[in-house]
């Protein structure tokens, strides 16, 4: 057996309804599936987009919208000192090595190490040594209170 000799297992194909091939056909010669009346039983008629409601307001335009969305936005992965506390007392994160987002990342703290800031929720009691992209002020002060130090990345680091 090769390729040039394969074939649709027997019973798995079936020519395709051909319409308006007259009454007999079932799918007759008067409006050939279509229904009767309307834009879509017309010839010419065009598929509308998956949004067209056949003329009535659609969904996105009458749900109202609020906001703005800048796309200029820098998205952060965040951790907060009192979830690396918890790691360290763990075991899972060794407070004598530096901690980096890519750390972060393999222990599951964020999810994306390409861009992290550590905020300030929980309390820190060892001192550790935390790099990342950015840091907000009391996670800045509650490292550096512990004995530890916060080393602020190159966002292309």
């Amino acid at each position: 057996m090769d390729l040039s000799n394969l074939k649709p297992a027997e019973g798995a194909t079936k020519s395709r309804q051909r319409l308006g091939r007259g009454e007999g056909s079932g799918r007759g010669a008067h409006s050939s599936t279509r229904g009767t009346k309307g834009q879509s039983s017309r010839s010419g008629s065009k598929n509308r987009p998956m949004w067209f409601e056949g003329g009535q307001m659609p969904l996105f335009r009458r749900v109202p919208k609020h906001g703005f969305n800048n796309p200029f936005s820098t998205e952060y992965a965040i951790a907060n000192v009192g979830r690396i506390q918890i790691l360290v007392d763990e075991g899972r994160i060794d407070a004598d090595e530096p901690i980096t987002p890519e750390v972060l990342e393999s222990v599951g703290a964020v999810r994306d190490a390409s861009l992290v800031k550590i905020l300030g929720d929980g309390l820190l009691d060892s001192a550790l040594d935390i790099s990342a992209h950015a840091f907000s002020s009391s996670a800045m002060e509650k490292i550096e209170d512990a004995g530890g130090a916060a080393t602020v990345l190159d966002e292309n680091e």
